[in-house]
């Protein structure tokens, strides 16, 4: 589904002196159609960079990026435009994802609309089908995203995000800001659209557990590079990278 060969990605800062930040560093790795690649790391170690730079909202320095099949390296503003649903990513924080000046049924037409494939009448019965999977009622289109909580907030940005009809989503954190129950309603949304639509992820978390459950291998990444590569399911015994077990090891004593 989605592949990326020596990615890099460098920001330098300071005049006098020069400091240069190599925040991917010659990344490689692949996702199969259907499968969920957990990314973890520390903060700051580049996982929000690499997500950022697959989908090219950031321009790499360097490497490739190959989606379903097809080079889009070199991709344009305008050529991505045509991926952009194709393509999706659901933040950290998802009151940032949705103005506060529109309802809630406004911020889920508009990426119909930005895609040209809204039709009045349809398109509502296509917005109320996605609210109702995600576990939300209609009488949350009138609101404000300021008089729903986190959790509901989340789910209609996974339900403005399934209405493209996506191949590929990149997860950053998606239930970081969440309590506990209210993450476990998140994720079987999650795991239920991917079982029945077929959609890939990248699972970005520092939560080793949880990404352990969420995910069919998981990366470790370590000042900008991936260094180890495992099976979820056996993470714990099959480690071998010192920071993998250190990551570990703080997690379990947590």
């Amino acid at each position: 589904m989605i592949k990326v060969e020596d990615l890099r990605k460098e920001f330098k800062s300071g005049v006098i002196n020069r400091r240069i930040v190599k925040a991917i560093d010659e990344v490689s790795f692949e996702i199969e159609e259907g499968e969920t690649l957990g990314l973890v790391g520390e903060s700051g170690c580049g996982k929000s960079t690499l997500s950022r730079v697959m989908l090219k909202l950031i321009k790499a320095d360097g490497g490739k990026i190959f989606f379903q099949g097809k080079d889009i390296s070199n991709y344009s503003f305008s050529k991505m435009r045509e991926l952009r649903g194709k393509m999706q990513i659901i933040f950290q924080h998802p009151d940032s994802s949705l103005s506060p000046k529109k309802t809630i049924e406004n911020s889920l037409i508009e990426p119909l609309k930005i895609h040209k494939i809204y039709k009045k009448g349809k398109s509502e019965e296509l917005i109320k089908y996605y609210l109702k999977y995600v576990g939300l009622t209609e009488d949350i289109l009138s609101r404000y995203p300021h008089q729903v909580s986190g959790g509901q907030i989340q789910r209609v940005v996974i339900a403005r995000a399934l209405i493209l009809n996506p191949k590929f989503i990149i997860l950053d954190e998606p239930t970081s800001m969440l309590d506990v129950s209210v993450q476990a309603k998140v994720i079987q949304v999650l795991k239920k659209a991917q079982r029945e639509f077929g959609i890939t992820y990248l699972f970005i978390s520092h939560d080793i557990d949880l990404v352990r459950v969420v995910s069919d291998k998981i990366a470790i990444m370590f000042n900008g590079r991936i260094v180890e590569t495992l099976k979820a399911d056996s993470i714990y015994e099959d480690a071998t990278h010192e920071y993998t077990k250190r990551l570990i090891e703080n997690f379990v004593n947590f």
